[in-house]
């Protein structure tokens, strides 16, 4: 065979043999390549942000892939989180109205940012309040939780501008404004037992505020002025006594009295009752009216004038001040001046100023209860007085000394 021919029998056999598989590849890359299986799922946004795959190339700008209508439109809070992006506001000329039924922003939720408050309606036709539902309360609007419903709006109460069913309610006493809530009854048991118990009880004292010995030049003797009263801050029943005397000799002078009184301030009352004389003879009755309080600067002063049952009239005042030199020390200044409207000569009395006393006591509270006490007092008798008592052979005045003690329970 020659070379040729050879040579053209070996071109048609390797022509005839198939390709081998690594040839086929190489040459399929080339001309033929390998499209993605479409069972498997598209990469989605998410997962291409952290790197798990690669996303899928973006469809034609010229036919883009709508929004499914079953999804929900992102929310205007949900993109203020940045959870989403805010859907396109439609075109200007075609804006889309709001839902009837979905609700309209509330106040508080516009206040933090969340969406934007309905504007308000036009001031020519303001909304009047539903005469069905309660209008705003003052103190509601004056928090802020509200607005008050213009006066007039709604037919309100006779003489106020407040909305019907709003009305003030009655004026209550200012003595007495519990008995609006719980009622008069309930209220006055209440103010019974509070009086009863804190400030309306029924109580008592007793006070000898003078009971002494008096030495004085040749003839010595005794004097005491006590009272007592039982009752409450406003009405009481008071007893009072005071008299003198001598010792070995008896009594010259003793007197009693029962008395009603009542409080016309914090600081004074009045009395009024009767005085009964044991001494001197003859005896009297006698109508009393008079006044026991507590002056400025803290002076006890008592006054009284006596009507006796024979016309004699009578007056006398008298009055003391406590004056603390220690805790327990007091200097206590004391004055008596007696008054007579005629002379008596079967009482001793003359017309005028009949007689006065005025002395000093020091006293030591060993208790408030018990103080002993020294001290010296002058006693003067005058004009028609002073002559009784020279007639009968007794002293017109002089001075004591004194010695006793004051004591109270």
């Amino acid at each position: 065979m020659t070379p040729p021919l050879k040579l053209a029998l070996l071109a048609a056999a390797a022509a005839a043999i198939p390709a081998t598989p690594a040839v086929a590849q190489h040459q399929g890359h080339a001309a033929q390549p390998k499209p993605a299986a479409p069972a498997q799922p598209v990469c989605l946004p998410e997962h291409a942000a952290m790197g798990h795959c690669t996303l899928a190339p973006a469809q034609k700008p010229e036919q883009p892939k709508p929004t499914a209508p079953a999804q929900p439109v992102c929310l205007p809070e949900h993109a203020a989180m940045g959870h989403c992006t805010l859907a396109p506001a439609p075109g200007p000329a075609q804006p889309k109205p709001a839902t009837p039924a979905q609700p309209i922003c509330l106040p508080e939720h516009a206040a933090m940012g969340h969406c934007t408050l309905a504007p308000a309606p036009a001031p020519a036709q303001p909304k009047l309040a539903d005469p069905a539902q309660p209008a705003c309360l003052p103190e509601h609007a004056a928090m802020g939780h509200c607005t008050l419903a213009p006066a007039g709006a709604v037919a309100g109460a006779e003489g106020t501008d407040l909305p019907a069913g709003n009305a003030p309610p009655p004026p209550v006493p200012t003595a007495n404004a519990a008995d609006a809530v719980y009622g008069s009854p309930a209220m006055e048991m209440g103010r019974h037992h509070l009086n009863e118990f804190h400030g309306g009880q029924k109580l008592f004292q007793v006070m000898a505020n003078v009971a002494e010995a008096q030495i004085r030049k040749g003839r010595d003797g005794f004097e005491w002025d006590a009272e007592g009263w039982y009752g409450g801050d406003i009405n009481r029943l008071w007893l009072k006594s005071e008299g003198e005397g001598a010792f070995g000799e008896g009594l010259e002078k003793a007197e009693v009295q029962v008395l009603y009184s009542h409080a016309v301030d914090p600081y004074f009352n009045i009395q009024g009752g009767l005085r009964y004389d044991f001494k001197p003879n003859p005896s009297r009755v006698y109508a009393t009216i008079g006044f026991e309080g507590l002056a400025p600067s803290f002076f006890d002063v008592e006054g009284a004038l006596f009507l006796s049952n024979k016309g004699e009239v009578m007056a006398r005042l008298e009055g003391y001040y406590d004056q603390r030199i220690t805790q327990r020390l007091v200097l206590q200044p004391r004055a008596e001046l007696n008054f007579a409207a005629q002379s008596s000569r079967q009482i001793g009395v003359g017309s005028g100023l009949s007689d006065a006393e005025i002395g000093v006591r020091l006293r030591y509270d060993i208790r408030r209860e018990f103080a002993p006490y020294l001290g010296i007092q002058y006693r003067r008798a005058f004009g028609r007085t002073r002559d009784y008592l020279r007639d009968a052979g007794e002293d017109a005045g002089g001075w004591s000394f004194l010695a006793g003690v004051r004591t109270w329970f």
